[in-house]
């Protein structure tokens, strides 16, 4: 009867591939956490033009010193809000380039486990078979033996 292939790294291998869809769902946030960021530059740049074409004045129009001056304090409040919203596009940016090398190396660490086990098995396989060839060819010796007398 043929022996079972048995790979001895399986656990590891489960480790490795819990670790890969880790850092699958590690990239996912990173992306999010990118697209968040992105709209929010895209939120306050709406904002930003809202205002300068809410300044805009028809021919003749008078134009109102307090409103002009509560612009001017909100798009200094708006250009921080910018210049934070850049930093944390910036930082989203990184995690998310750290996140696909993880991932890399985690993928590139499974596979490895996972062609080890390919290979191996099939080993396993042609030592079975030449086990079996033995076997038979030492049966048919066993009876030629026995026939001739």
């Amino acid at each position: 009867m043929a022996a079972r292939f048995h790979f001895r790294l399986e656990p590891l291998r489960k480790l490795r591939e819990a670790l890969e869809r880790e850092a699958e769902r590690h990239l996912a946030r990173a992306i999010q956490a990118e697209q968040q960021a992105r709209a929010y530059l895209d939120t306050l740049s709406a904002q930003r033009t809202a205002l300068f074409e809410s300044r805009r004045l028809a021919a003749g129009q008078a134009l109102d010193l307090d409103l002009w001056r509560a612009g001017e304090r909100y798009l200094v409040v708006l250009e921080r809000r910018q210049v934070e919203g850049y930093e944390r596009l910036r930082k989203a940016s990184a995690d998310l380039a750290e996140a696909r090398e993880g991932l890399a190396l985690a993928h590139r660490n499974h596979l490895m486990l996972v062609r080890l086990k390919e290979r191996r098995a099939l080993q396993h396989a042609q030592e079975q078979q030449l086990r079996e060839t033995l076997d038979m060819d030492e049966l048919a010796i066993l009876r030629y033996h026995r026939e001739s007398a």
